[in-house]
């Protein structure tokens, strides 16, 4: 999400910055800024809004030294405004800080430091970690850092340099970030775009890893201060395959930028065994009789599985709207009726004016949304953000799963404070929902990814497809149509698995590929039978089933194994070979992936 950029050398550092955060606007932002250190004191500047307003601010009235560090703020927690922006400083404004990521427990911690005298000029959790730093400090930087994120819960890139010392103090757990060495200087980055006009040789730091620049170069040490060897790669990418970390598509990167996003949308939400969650949604879940869920295409499909978790976790009845049609039929709704608007940019018209309907009829209003200040958040009573970051794929892919992974915790909330969820359901289901980001990591595993591929190129010429799944996993289905559609072009339906009879299955021949999702389910025997029909009937069938699943790999002309998930979470593991098959069909057949015909990332007009 955010971008970070750091150096010390012997560069004018707020050129430096500057270049290396417009560098990395294609990770999306709404606010920027940059401190600078010339050896008696550091000088902050920040600005909401675009790049371009901060170096209009800095072209104005330059900011001389050779050392700093720079941000770009993707909110979180604090409205996008200057005072949120980074970096963050103490009272006296001797140590500064840029931060990605979340502080999980960043109120408990707030809590303490104000009862202990400090002051707070933000909204958010970064500066948090300001203060515990300037508490701990006693002349060593290092150490004061590495005391200060003993405290810490959550996910953080953080970058800190204080005025009395000529060096950056740099750590990760989660969030990325690669150190760039060049000769006699050294620079920090989210991302290795940032630094490419400077240096091609890049360190990226793993999970607890801190690092020390200074001119000298650099030192790189765990957490409880044992040093620690990490390689020096040298990087052979042009800018633009920079910006795509390497991978072929924008598509594609986003698909494996997944269990990060999923990481993002969960971290700091799931709160104890018991199956708590903490979704900071002001609304009373108590008060709704009824749910109407509003949304369009692949957030439809998203919506489509909340209809089922929520159904089935919080025994709410849930119906789900097309938006684009959902305002031309007088819906009923009242006070009683939540409406929730599923969106990754805040910004689909249809979507919009479907929530606005809603709002008319006296219903409550939630968001499922990604892009935070967008008009949606404006309007609603509450927003349930899904924190994926950017996706700039046309064809959604790590929004999708967050989306998924936000209704599963709403389910979750839901359930647990009405009632209808025990402990020990709960507790089954907040470890399943923390085991998504590995699960994730393991379907994109290469020997995975590479039979995709390979059953993908094998029926790339078909001029039609099925999807069937059943269950919570019928929308998955659909899913995988529509990304077939989007981006390959091949003809695609599909259906819940026990619909097919019902007229479907006089598709049905010996060319037409069926890709059915078969994973583990209490639905698994009623699919198999369904599966057992299409073959009757010679068609090509893609199985997708949980490792392990042998007996039924009989049934299919071609098996992928995925890894085994709880039923409830298994729509998340599930999507991502949806994507796979159609982002190898489209590769196959020569298709820009990234930019399909006819499409575009957010549909504003009616």
């Amino acid at each position: 999400m955010c971008g970070i950029v750091g150096y010390i050398g012997s560069r004018a550092a707020q050129d430096v910055l500057l270049s290396g955060l417009s560098k990395l606007e294609y990770r999306g932002y709404d606010s920027a800024g940059v401190a600078v250190g010339d050896g008696a004191c550091i000088n902050v500047r920040k600005k909401a809004g675009k790049l371009a307003n901060l170096a209009g601010d800095l072209e104005a009235a330059p900011l001389g030294g050779t050392f700093g560090i720079g941000h770009t703020r993707w909110a979180t927690h604090g409205l996008p405004n200057d005072t949120n922006s980074h970096p963050h400083t103490t009272e006296d404004g001797k140590i500064v800080l840029v931060h990605n990521g979340i502080i999980e427990n960043y109120l408990t911690l707030k809590e303490g430091l104000l009862s202990r005298g400090h002051t707070f000029k933000s909204d958010t959790d970064s500066e948090v970690v300001a203060h515990l730093i300037e508490e701990a400090y006693a002349g060593n930087l290092e150490e004061a850092v590495r005391a200060a994120l003993a405290q810490v819960r959550g996910a953080y890139a953080l970058v800190v340099t204080h005025v009395d010392h000529r060096e950056i103090v740099a750590a990760r757990t989660v969030s990325p970030l690669v150190m760039g060495v060049g000769e006699g200087e050294m620079f920090l980055a989210s991302d290795v775009p940032a630094l490419l006009a400077y240096t091609r040789r890049m360190v990226f730091l793993m999970d607890g890893d801190m690092v020390i620049l200074s001119d000298d170069g650099y030192r790189i040490t765990d957490l409880q201060g044992n040093l620690v060897q990490r390689d020096v790669d040298l990087i052979e990418w042009d800018a633009e395959a920079a910006e795509k970390g390497g991978y072929d598509t924008y598509m594609l990167k986003e698909i494996y930028e997944q269990p990060q996003a999923l990481t993002n949308t969960l971290l700091g939400r799931l709160r104890d065994e018991k199956g708590e969650v903490d979704l900071d949604i002001d609304l009373d879940p108590r008060s709704f009789k009824r749910i109407s869920i509003v949304a369009c295409g692949t957030a439809y499909y998203a919506g489509l599985v909340g209809e089922y978790l929520i159904e089935q976790l919080a025994r709410i009845p849930v119906e789900v709207d097309v938006a684009s049609e959902y305002r031309y039929r007088n819906p009923l709704v009242g006070e009683n009726t939540l409406a929730i608007a599923v969106s990754q940019s805040g910004e689909t018209i249809d979507t919009l004016e479907a929530m606005r309907e809603a709002k008319k009829g006296g219903a409550q209003t939630l968001g499922v949304i990604n892009a935070k200040g967008s008009s949606m958040t404006r309007e609603l009573d509450s927003t349930l953000y899904i924190h994926a970051g950017p996706e700039i794929g046309v064809a959604s892919t790590k929004a999708y799963t967050s989306m998924v992974s936000a209704f599963l915790m709403l389910a979750l909330w839901l359930g647990r404070t009405r009632g209808t969820l025990s402990d020990k359901e709960g507790a089954e289901l907040l470890h399943a929902a923390r085991e998504l980001p590995r699960l994730v990591e393991e379907a994109l595993k290469p020997e995975r990814v590479a039979r995709i591929k390979e059953v993908a190129e094998k029926y790339a010429h078909a001029s039609d497809y099925l999807f069937l799944g059943r269950g919570v996993n019928s929308p998955t289905a659909f899913e995988g149509a529509l990304k077939l559609k989007e981006i390959s072009y091949i003809h695609a339906e599909a259906y819940a698995a026990g619909e097919m009879k019902h007229g479907p299955i006089a598709l049905i021949d010996e060319k037409l590929p069926v890709a059915v999702i078969a994973t583990e389910s209490r639905l698994l025997e009623k699919t198999i039978s369904n599966v057992q029909e299409v073959r009757a009937r010679a068609g090509k069938v893609i199985l997708f089933l949980s490792d392990g699943d042998e007996e039924n790999a009989q049934h299919g002309d071609d098996v992928v194994y995925l890894p085994r998930a709880h039923e409830m979470v298994s729509p998340v593991v599930n999507a991502v070979a949806m994507q796979l098959l159609a982002y190898f069909t489209a590769s196959a057949l020569g298709k820009d992936v990234d930019k399909p015909r006819n499409l575009a990332k957010s549909v504003t007009v009616e």
